[in-house]
């Protein structure tokens, strides 16, 4: 397999676009066929059983969806082609989204998707056939430095911004992917239109903000079904019997509602999830400032380039959508601790923290543990 980036300025490339059937990957795949690249589009065909049609703008890789990739890829003037990915996705995103869940943790299925989909099957695929890029529709940008490397920053948009999912990606993937949507600032609006003026019909297609492999959006159901149902405790922070639950990984660190205790607390304040235990099949509730985290352990630590050799100052973001907000960190071994400079709050384990210099992508990790009292010793990771 050739490994060797062709990615020079002004190089006519070879581009596999990945089309999902939305208006942001018929746009990106629009713009790399008309920057004079040789486009191909791709349609991953990720579920066993796709549904006929979505539910308003719920899931993704429906048939319509597949459909409207083709229509696009037509429109566009481009070959087409769908993939079946479906088994490759079940293991490696569906499958582990289920364990996570079973184990107390949040996981984000679409990093995971990320890292081993789109920029590890489909590209290695990709490459293998000849490919020198994979184009999506992200809103992220890839920057080349003087030394021929590559590095993920932000897009030139903060408000559309999705590095934090691509947070993932080695510098060997980085090589090899193109995001023409990143270094645009333009409103949403302004891509649909972009795309009629383009012909393309998903011009006014729903976004999907939902999990993809879940059509209905009831992630609680989606589990009950694959998990089945215990039940157990509720607790406050002494341990007391406050209610009961169908299963654990119906909850997360930091919900509050839907915990359907009944009795309110002494201070008549709302309670939040504090911690979730599976072995115990427990999820303990309390008050908003016991959600404070002033530092966490994170595992799996994968960098956008050279990894960093000792504590630095960066800022971090925890969640998709979520504020930068300053830290110092410092890898440890397989791991990666963090120390907030400010307490923070809603930081479940199995999400993923992404440190970010200025807008440049420094790496991610998994959050294994975290640290509520600032004379707490870091968490031990098993």
């Amino acid at each position: 397999m050739n490994e060797t980036p062709r990615t020079a300025p002004g190089k006519r490339l070879r581009v596999l676009a990945a089309m999902s059937g939305g208006v942001d990957s018929a746009v990106a795949a629009a713009r790399a066929a008309e920057a004079g690249h040789d486009v191909t589009g791709v349609h991953l065909a990720l579920s066993a059983n796709p549904q006929s049609f979505r539910t308003g703008a719920r899931g993704c890789c429906t048939v319509e969806d597949s459909r409207d990739a083709r229509r696009a890829a037509d429109v566009i003037g481009i070959p087409f082609y769908v993939w079946d990915l479906a088994e490759r996705f079940r293991e490696d995103v569906v499958e582990d989204f289920v364990a996570e869940y079973a184990a107390g943790r949040t996981p984000n299925p679409c990093l995971r998707c990320n890292e081993k989909i789109k920029f590890a099957a489909l590209l290695d695929k990709a490459l293998a056939l000849g490919f020198d890029a994979v184009c999506t529709g992200h809103y992220a940008t890839v920057v080349e430095r003087p030394d021929g490397g590559r590095e993920l920053h932000r897009a030139s948009d903060a408000a559309k911004d999705q590095s934090y999912v691509l947070g993932v990606l080695d510098e060997r993937q980085l090589a090899h992917a193109m995001f023409p949507l990143g270094d645009t600032l333009t409103t949403k609006d302004e891509i649909r239109a972009e795309a009629e003026r383009r012909g393309l019909a998903v011009a006014r297609k729903p976004d999907s903000h939902d999990i993809c492999f879940i059509a209905d959006g009831d992630t609680q159901g989606f589990l009950a079904r694959r998990l089945g149902t215990a039940e157990g405790d509720i607790l406050d922070e002494d341990g007391n019997r406050l209610g009961t639950h169908s299963g654990a990984y119906g909850f997360t660190v930091g919900q509050r509602k839907g915990l359907r205790i009944g009795v309110p607390a002494d201070d008549g304040k709302p309670r939040y999830v504090l911690d979730i235990s599976p072995v115990r099949n427990t999820v303990t509730v309390g008050p908003a400032d016991a959600l404070d985290v002033h530092a966490l352990t994170a595992i799996r630590p994968r960098w956008c380039g050279t990894p960093p050799t000792g504590p630095a100052a960066y800022t971090a973001q925890l969640r998709a959508h979520g504020d930068d907000v300053p830290v110092t960190a410092e890898p440890v071994g397989d791991e990666l601790r963090v120390s907030f400079a400010e307490p923070v709050r809603g930081v479940a384990p199995g999400q993923a923290v992404v440190l970010y210099d200025g807008t440049r992508v420094v790496g991610s990790a998994t959050i294994a543990a975290t640290i509520r009292h600032v004379e707490e010793k870091p968490p031990v990771t098993v």
